[in-house]
């Protein structure tokens, strides 16, 4: 059992907290927006219900359980100090991640591990001199209570069994972690979806079909195969020749990165930002945020358990 410090009780940082509370570790929870971390124990908590009704997790957790795990606090200091690993999982900006590594660098005990959730930003050269060989990249996918998938990437000053120590934390909760090499921005779950947000804004943006066209096409389409198949295993199947010839047979320009959406744009500037909001490409209704999330995390969970018990082709 570790004591681990998470900082970021968004979106991320609360889930964060819940997958190392069931993995046996104690688990303090800090945020410098007071309104975040006020809401953090009801959204982890949600979150245990719907594990526990899956048979996701024992008997034994319960809201009690979990409060006792997982402690909320308002400093900084109190928070990170005796934990042995520090999870960053802070907005995406380098500013304030530059601001909060310079406070945790004479904040943290001298071997505890800073592991930052970054999902595309290079972080090293934001970490000072005095973090450099205990801070990896681990990067978790949303919702982390129900997807496996861990990037785990070293920095060029990381000492060796730094990520030999994470992966093993990693895969002791059941997790299933990729480890690079070095940096790999956007790692590859996220690159893969990179590009398919780079379709979808160009269809969008062109007129050419509507939001619900693309989830058609995804459900009914891609989503049926890839969690037996893959994608590699599913150029096999359909075989490479075909591949190579839909290649060369293509007569459109993909989209390239231009750094922005019109469609996207426009939603974020009349407020629609999502489901947080309540209206983002869809409108949600009424629904809380929590009732929404309830609702897809029993859904991944069902898929889930289904995929498990079919398993996944596998070649060598």
């Amino acid at each position: 059992m570790a004591e681990v410090a998470v900082v970021g009780a968004g979106l991320m940082g609360h889930a964060l907290a819940l997958v190392f509370a069931l993995g046996g570790h104690q688990v303090r929870l800090t945020d410098n927006n007071a309104e975040s971390l006020e809401r953090a124990p009801g959204l982890m908590a949600t979150a245990l219900a719907t594990l526990a009704e899956a048979s996701e997790v024992d008997g034994t957790w319960n809201r009690q359980r979990l409060s006792k795990a997982v402690r909320c606090m308002p400093s900084l200091a109190d928070t990170v100090r005796g934990a042995s690993i520090v999870v960053e999982a802070v907005v995406e900006r380098p500013d304030v991640k530059l601001a909060l590594y310079d406070q945790l660098q004479s904040l943290m005990d001298p071997d505890a591990i800073l592991a930052s959730n970054t999902s595309n930003l290079d972080i090293f050269p934001l970490v000072p001199a005095a973090l450099q060989e205990r801070t990896i990249i681990a990067h978790w996918y949303t919702p982390p209570y129900l997807c496996d998938l861990v990037d785990l990437c070293p920095g060029p000053g990381t000492k060796p069994g730094v990520i030999e120590t994470v992966r093993g934390m990693v895969e002791a909760m059941g997790k299933a972690p990729v480890v690079f090499k070095q940096m790999v921005q956007g790692y590859v779950a996220n690159r893969l979806q990179a590009a398919m947000q780079l379709e979808v804004y160009r269809l969008l943006d062109e007129g050419l079909v509507t939001p619900k066209d693309i989830d058609d096409s995804v459900l009914h389409g891609l989503a049926l195969r890839i969690p037996i198949l893959g994608i590699m295993a599913k150029a096999d199947f359909t075989g490479l020749l075909l591949m190579q010839q839909g290649m060369q047979n293509r007569s459109y320009t993909p989209p390239v990165p231009q750094g922005c959406s019109e469609t996207l744009d426009k939603l974020i500037a009349e407020g629609r930002t999502g489901v947080m909001a309540g209206k983002g490409y869809f409108d949600w209704g009424d629904r809380s945020p929590e009732e929404l999330f309830r609702e897809r995390d029993r859904k991944l969970l069902a898929l889930k358990q289904a995929l498990r018990a079919i398993g996944p082709m596998e070649g060598t």
